[in-house]
């Protein structure tokens, strides 16, 4: 799909020919070689740091829910209940911000060649807010963390064991070509990767791969 050029009067009335932006949809579907640790901020930990900002008197802290930790933990596409059951968990779709996987297509231009992080940023789009999260259901993990001055935690998160996802890619073929696209998001799974504990921050979970003819048919 490619527009036609514009002419643009200046104020000198000199008419300047625009070279017209070629704007191509493709759809990349995105597999899981390790599993995705989801790790949504939940509503009440947002309250809490809305609070703090306010100077609001600081609650008695609640008692620690798992299920419920892990619940908040997922980005729900159905609507999420208010108090929501193992069952329901089964039957809900769940997504992951699209965001977090152009981040890590432009992040992984510091492992090619050819293509600059300013670049790849202003030369496509994932259409979008959430990607959906296909394959297993999600499962509850705890893990033990480390948070302000050192103190442990014990965090309930939500983990896609095997999972795939199809993004919509709007892209500028002036500015990066197909084959580019699909090098950055293989790269990008591989170096980069998404959600907690990626290989970005020194993990070796939500690792992905460009899916083959062979997978997506």
């Amino acid at each position: 799909m490619a527009g036609n050029g514009t002419g643009h009067p200046t104020s000198g009335g000199v008419l300047i020919e625009l070279p017209p932006l070629r704007i191509e949809t493709m759809r990349l579907t995105l597999v899981g070689d390790t599993p995705l640790i989801s790790h949504r901020w939940s509503d009440k930990a947002k309250k809490l740091m809305l609070d703090k900002q306010m100077k609001k008197a600081k609650a008695a802290k609640e008692a620690k829910d798992p299920f419920a930790d892990f619940c908040e933990s997922l980005y729900w596409l159905t609507e999420k209940p208010a108090k929501p059951t193992e069952r329901e968990v089964k039957k809900a779709k769940f997504g992951f911000p699209v965001v977090a996987f152009k981040a890590a297509a432009v992040d992984a231009c510091s492992h090619v060649d050819g293509v600059t992080k300013v670049e790849a940023r202003g030369a496509f789009h994932i259409n979008g807010e959430f990607a959906e999260i296909e394959g297993d259901k999600p499962t509850m993990r705890e893990d033990m963390v480390r948070i302000a001055m050192g103190t442990a935690d014990i965090r309930y998160r939500g983990e896609f064991r095997r999972w795939s996802t199809t993004l919509e890619v709007r892209y500028n073929a002036n500015g990066l070509s197909p084959e580019q696209i699909v090098n950055l998001f293989n790269t990008a799974g591989f170096a980069v990767g998404v959600g907690e504990w990626r290989p970005q921050r020194d993990g070796s979970y939500g690792m992905f791969h460009v899916a083959t003819s062979a997978e997506v048919s």
